[in-house]
């Protein structure tokens, strides 16, 4: 059995070099392919106050649930506010982000419907060097 204390994850800072101090998010991907999973993949990420997620597309269907805090989901030019207690679907390959919009830190967990996650990012995102991000597999040096 895979399990995962999110409260004790090792976040990555992440952001893009066209816009550091707002598209800038911290995520771990705790079970994915690298870690075991056959058929399913979590990512687990948080974006602080004024920040977001940077848009990018994933590989795979993607549900959003909302843990703490409140922002506004966008997928495909189409928006939604969120706030603690929210899900969200993504459908893969639709340019998505989440940003802040609250006073606490947006605390999400995604759930993936398959194990080998493939996400594009429209630039490079920091301090990976790369657009292109296999969920889980190991940091490119």
């Amino acid at each position: 059995m895979l399990t995962a204390r999110t409260s004790e994850l090792e976040l990555l800072t992440a952001w893009i070099d066209s816009d550091p101090e707002v598209a800038r998010v911290h995520p771990a991907f705790p079970i994915n392919h690298y870690t075991g999973a056959a058929d399913s993949a979590v990512v687990y990420f948080e974006v602080e106050p004024g920040e977001r997620l940077p848009r990018h597309t994933d590989s795979e269907e993607e549900i959003l649930y909302i843990v703490a805090g409140k922002g506004e989901a966008e997928a495909g030019g189409e928006y939604a506010d969120v706030t603690a207690g929210d899900l969200a679907v993504i459908p893969a390959m639709v340019p998505h982000a989440v940003r802040n919009t609250g006073d606490e830190t947006l605390k999400v967990v995604g759930f993936f419907s398959g194990a080998k996650i493939v996400s594009q990012f429209e630039e490079p995102l920091q301090p990976l060097g790369t657009a292109e991000i296999k969920m889980g597999a190991p940091v490119p040096v």
